[in-house]
């Protein structure tokens, strides 16, 4: 099980070569290698749209600088934004611009990245994440930022509290997972944020080493370790 690779981000070709390699040695890698590739790049985001998730409103950049943030808010009508990278994790290298706070006129993103309107919720009312084992719901957690701040990873002061999911919700993650396109992995969660709608709109799907929240799920070790045994069963030849 992959876990502790919180530098992956910065050594994609490395670390895909690396699980490859194990998985080419016939030890059984969660989540498998394919799915790793698909979930490295966030673009993935743009297959989940297509298949009908609902998704923030996304610009896909190999490059950014000032005048393009500043045309990314004229194109989103609103007045910040976020910038993401492409490859990332955790919420390293993101950056948050308004009009009266531009980045420098020689500024570059220097990477592939993306720009989504900044979303009022996500301070005011926090993220949701929706834990998944083999595709079922396993417990859903509420992040909150600090005062003052918008991101919520408890590196910049954020908070995770219990939270039980509305139907709606809940319905509202499910058909996120429901809509990957491969068979739903050992382990799966969904981030969403409210869009001014009211509808949540999913901001990752996280399947390489996301944390899955044991405090706030009670029964995530049983659900993980029921699961693990029945793919161990499966992956084991019948003997007579």
């Amino acid at each position: 099980m992959l876990g502790s690779s919180w530098d992956y981000q910065d050594y994609p070709q490395e670390f895909l070569a690396r699980i490859d390699t194990l998985a080419a040695r016939g030890i059984a890698v969660h989540n498998p290698p394919e799915v790793v590739r698909w979930n490295l790049d966030k673009g993935y985001l743009r297959e989940l749209a297509a298949r009908g998730v609902s998704t923030i409103p996304t610009l896909w950049r190999d490059e950014l600088n000032r005048a393009d943030v500043i045309a990314a808010m004229d194109q989103f009508g609103c007045d910040g934004v976020v910038v993401k990278r492409q490859v990332g994790a955790g919420g390293m290298g993101q950056f948050r611009f308004t009009r009266e706070t531009l980045p420098d006129y020689g500024w570059r993103m220097g990477r592939p990245c993306m720009v989504q309107p900044f979303l009022a919720s996500v301070p005011e009312e926090g993220e949701f994440t929706f834990l998944f084992v083999d595709g079922d719901f396993s417990h859903a957690v509420l992040k909150r930022a600090a005062e003052g701040e918008y991101r919520i990873q408890s590196l910049y002061g954020g908070s995770e509290h219990d939270y039980t999911p509305t139907p709606a919700d809940l319905a509202t993650a499910q058909s996120v997972v429901a809509a990957l396109p491969f068979v739903a992995p050992l382990y799966c969660r969904i981030d969403m944020a409210r869009l001014p709608s009211g509808e949540l709109a999913v901001m990752e799907a996280e399947m390489i080493e996301p944390y899955l929240y044991p405090e706030q799920g009670p029964g995530l070790g049983q659900r993980m370790a029921e699961a693990i045994t029945k793919r161990l069963g499966e992956a084991t030849p019948n003997r007579t």
